[in-house]
């Protein structure tokens, strides 16, 4: 048709890659298939990601594999932008400098993350940090065939129209978050784009390598999505230095 689109995920996995190099090449071609994708995307991309969890679950009692990952996708189709995930991996908007929070990662010291697994006789405890029956630290993964329903295969999705003053997308990994707090990820950007590197093609290596000095020994995947060219960013904002 004439819409156009544009997809980008991370995806996080845990007790092996499996689960994630399957989502990785499952979950936007499940939501290409899917008939309300043009009449409601965030919905097609909730059933991408049950529709994988299925699949992959069926593969992993098949060829025995535990493994499960976390999952955060952004669905760009016209003006409006579309995000969904399981898990603690995230999509940050930042927006003429400031960042805007879409989403609230699953967690399972979320009350109702808490109150919906303990509703199906699981348990959440707190062993260095809060687990779903004392093992994982997230409460919702494509995958985990052995903590299902605890840890849901159902994503949730959100929708926001842009307006054209949008900067970039972030999306990251916990292991990305857990060191830098949403605040701050605009002025490492800032910072890489000033500096002599600052063309754009390498500010995801930046913040990676910032996650990697703030003490993060787990996994730090980030891609970052300009929605402007990075020069106009520094252009845009009066006190900002230029680069020659």
């Amino acid at each position: 048709d004439s819409v156009d689109r544009a997809y980008f995920a991370v995806f996080d996995g845990h007790g092996g890659a499996d689960a994630a190099r399957y989502a990785s090449v499952q979950v936007h071609a499940v939501a290409a298939h899917r008939p309300e994708l043009a009449t409601d995307p965030a919905e097609a991309l909730r059933a991408a990601f049950r529709r994988t969890d299925e699949m992959f679950l069926w593969k992993a009692r098949r060829e025995r594999l535990q493994s499960g990952t976390t999952g955060v996708c952004v669905l760009i189709a016209g003006s409006t932008l579309h995000v969904a995930w399981l898990g603690d991996s995230q999509v940050l908007l930042v927006q003429q400098g400031q960042a805007v929070k879409l989403m609230e990662p699953h967690r399972p010291e979320r009350q109702d993350e808490k109150d919906r697994i303990e509703a199906l006789g699981g348990f959440v405890s707190h062993m260095d940090c809060w687990r779903v029956n004392g093992t994982l630290a997230v409460s919702r993964a494509i995958g985990d065939v052995f903590q299902k329903p605890y840890v849901s295969g159902e994503a949730d999705a959100a929708s926001r129209e842009l307006t054209g003053s949008e900067d970039y997308l972030l999306l990251a990994c916990d292991g990305f978050f857990d060191v830098i707090p949403h605040q701050e990820v605009a002025d490492l950007v800032r910072s890489h784009l000033a500096g002599p590197r600052g063309s754009g093609l390498h500010v995801a290596e930046a913040l990676v390598a910032a996650a990697r000095e703030r003490g993060s020994h787990d996994n730090i995947t980030v891609v970052v999505v300009f929605l402007r060219d990075p020069r106009d960013l520094l252009e845009s904002e009066p006190d900002a230095p230029r680069r020659s």
